[in-house]
């Protein structure tokens, strides 16, 4: 059993030096500006039930978010932020079907692989949101979308196992906010005169105290 189980760490650690980097995806995210944009917005996020899932952290979700918001949604911050879009996924399952096949991947020494056939595959369904908010909090609008992904794992052409599940996650997650995106460009008329009226939070600045007067006479 351990023979196998070397052999086992050794082929898939060899497949995942052939298979594609994940980083020409997530990092050259495709540029879709809308033709209306809010004004500048804080981005946040809520893993919620991708908790449950493997493939993404906080920081990855928050980095993905914020890119979209960034390039597409709002105008650049080099202002005060007028209001914050918080990114919410209340529902999301993810599947990997093949894993059967790894035993035969395993007596057959990887030869399927080397040949081109997927090791396994993972699936991402998923529930977005995207709520809206002013700088004192209160939702001025709510908008949904839907996603999902499916990643091989396998030489030449596919991701290793330790990038495919992170990826089916974002590809799917930029296919929901991608259907998001369109609503907030037609919402954009309502939104925008809520967020400037809203107006940033004003910051009262208390007069230092004055020196007491001294009698020179």
């Amino acid at each position: 059993m351990k023979i196998i189980a070397f052999l086992r760490c050794g082929l898939l650690a060899g497949a995942a030096v052939a298979c594609a980097a994940p980083g020409h995806v997530l990092q050259h995210l495709p540029s879709a500006v809308n033709a209306h944009r809010l004004p500048p917005l804080e981005p946040t996020v809520e893993m919620g039930a991708l908790n449950n899932t493997d493939g993404t952290s906080h920081d990855d979700l928050l980095r993905l978010f914020q890119n979209e918001i960034y390039r597409n949604v709002a105008e650049p911050t080099s202002m005060t932020s007028l209001g914050s879009a918080l990114l919410q996924v209340p529902e999301a399952e993810v599947k990997r079907t093949g894993r059967a096949l790894q035993i035969i991947q395993l007596v057959t020494m990887l030869t399927p692989s080397l040949l081109g056939l997927p090791l396994e595959t993972y699936q991402t369904t998923l529930t977005a949101k995207v709520q809206i908010r002013d700088l004192q909090g209160k939702v001025l609008g709510e908008y949904e979308g839907h996603g999902q992904a499916k990643v091989q794992v396998a030489m030449y052409y596919g991701y290793s196992q330790r990038h495919a599940p992170g990826l089916s996650d974002a590809l799917a997650l930029r296919m929901a906010l991608a259907q998001i995106r369109q609503q907030l460009d037609t919402a954009a008329t309502r939104l925008r005169p809520l967020l400037l009226a809203a107006g940033p939070v004003a910051t009262t600045i208390q007069p230092a105290p004055q020196a007491a007067a001294t009698d020179l006479r």
